[in-house]
């Protein structure tokens, strides 16, 4: 497929830009073939809201459905508001407050995963309360390693995240001491843009080792929670839209052994949204350096912060142009030296006034954007508005 052919540039001129644009078709195709691979395998899917949030594409994944991951009260409500059941909804992050702890036990959630001996204490507490019983699952730092940019590892021994192994028993011997805690399940997250299925895989032999160890203290839950962390090829996003969910699921299908009854649960995020978003932005000057040539866009880290926070790559096309290639560092207005999308990238002759697709940018741009410069949120279109 030539996505490049595909943007619809007489309706991108009649638009201000920088703007969001996303591809449905892209998105259905996705959600589609998970919506396959997950009753195929019999495992409950739960997006995580972190990746984005624009209620159109919260009510799409909502349709086909799938639960909702959130790690916030703020995420709570927009997944209440979109639809999710609270009955397909699970609550993460390390530093829940009171009152979502609270919005989260009175919408009588499927579970908290637990990543502290404190915060069980303190749901405990707050369950008690408001006369509720919570149920839990304690999120494990399984100490493996993920091969991903090392801000995004999150399944280390010593890490904010989680509890660690060491502490296992302890936590357990806890749970089942407070009165309004239900422990029903075990949750882990290695980290994000996974690529590798080898990490999976240690990932689940690990899992296995931890249900061997509460077999032996004669201990069970209801299900098991490999969170997410799928990733997606950055480079060809036109080659490759949708990732491989089936050789993710098979993986995790082949290497994990569940006890009778026990269901199966995962998290992803980045691999359903990233690839039907675009960040569309104009060019406002082109530079000529001593050694270099800058394309200076009217977007920048305020709408895609991932390049400036990670050194994250993504692919850049001018979909104006057709003029030969040369080479072009890409940056942005803001007035931050790291405010660069990426150097010495290959584009098709540019000058001001072509439209830049900066491509993969459906997960973790638009959630991210931010006010900095005191710059305007930019706008979201969706491809489906073209049919009205």
């Amino acid at each position: 497929m030539d996505y490049k052919g595909t943007f619809p540039l007489a309706w991108f001129n009649t638009l201000p830009t920088p703007f969001y644009y996303y591809d449905l078709d892209i998105l259905r195709t996705s959600l589609e073939l998970l919506r396959k691979e997950a009753d195929t395998n019999r495992i409950e899917v739960h997006y995580a809201v972190k990746a984005n949030a624009n209620p159109r594409i919260l009510s799409l994944i909502q349709a086909y459905g799938f639960g909702a991951d959130c790690v916030s009260g703020g995420e709570l409500q927009a997944a209440f508001q979109a639809g999710f059941p609270a009955s397909r909804v699970v609550f993460a992050g390390v530093g829940k407050a009171d009152w979502e702890i609270d919005l989260g036990l009175e919408a009588d959630i499927f579970c908290f995963n637990v990543e502290s001996a404190a915060e069980l204490e303190v749901i405990d507490q707050r369950a008690a309360e408001l006369g509720k019983k919570a149920r839990v699952a304690l999120r494990i730092n399984p100490n493996v390693q993920a091969d991903t940019h090392h801000y995004i590892t999150t399944g280390l021994s010593e890490n904010k995240f989680g509890i660690h192994l060491q502490s296992l028993d302890e936590v357990l011997d806890l749970c089942l001491s407070l009165q309004h805690i239900e422990l029903i399940g075990l949750h882990f997250h290695i980290g994000s843009q996974i690529t590798e299925m080898d990490n999976f895989a240690g990932l689940c032999a690990r899992v296995n080792e931890i249900q061997n160890h509460l077999d032996q203290r004669q201990l069970s839950v209801q299900h098991i929670n490999l969170g997410g962390g799928l990733g997606i090829d950055y480079h060809h996003p036109s080659k490759l839209p949708v990732p491989d969910f089936s050789t993710y699921i098979q993986t995790i299908r082949n290497m994990l052994v569940l006890r009778p009854g026990q269901s199966l649960h995962i998290e992803p995020g980045r691999s359903v949204v990233a690839q039907c978003g675009s960040l569309i932005s104009r060019v406002l000057y082109v530079k000529k350096g001593l050694q270099k040539e800058f394309a200076i866009l009217d977007a920048g880290m305020t709408e895609l912060i991932r390049p400036a926070l990670y050194q994250a790559y993504h692919k850049i096309e001018n979909i104006s142009s057709e003029e030969p290639e040369q080479k072009y560092d890409v940056v942005g207005p803001i007035c931050e030296s790291s405010d660069s999308f990426g150097k010495q990238v290959v584009l098709n002759k540019t000058q001001r006034g072509d439209l830049i697709a900066i491509r993969s940018a459906g997960a973790y741009a638009e959630i991210m954007a931010s006010n900095y410069n005191l710059r305007p949120k930019a706008p979201s279109y969706f491809s489906d508005d073209m049919k009205r």
